[in-house]
């Protein structure tokens, strides 16, 4: 048996650039896939953020890290 994957009747260098074309474009739906779900996400964020009330942004930060005091040890001799 041979292999023929030839689905599209061509031969030489034509099969090359349209194979070549084939692997560009996957690459760029994989691409455009990521870009979409990563803009997804962010609209999530932003929608969640939004739907929170005003008095939420001007609480105080729960884990207040500038009132955090460094200890320092000392050894006697």
């Amino acid at each position: 048996m041979s292999e023929n994957t030839d689905y599209l009747g061509v031969e030489g260098r034509s099969r090359l650039y349209g194979d070549v074309l084939l692997l560009m474009l996957k690459g760029a739906g994989y691409a455009c896939a990521f870009c979409l779900i990563v803009w997804f996400v962010m609209a999530v964020i932003i929608g969640i953020g939004r739907a929170l009330p005003a008095e939420s942004r001007d609480t105080p930060d729960p884990i207040n890290r500038s009132s955090i005091e460094l200890v320092q040890k000392t050894y006697f001799v």
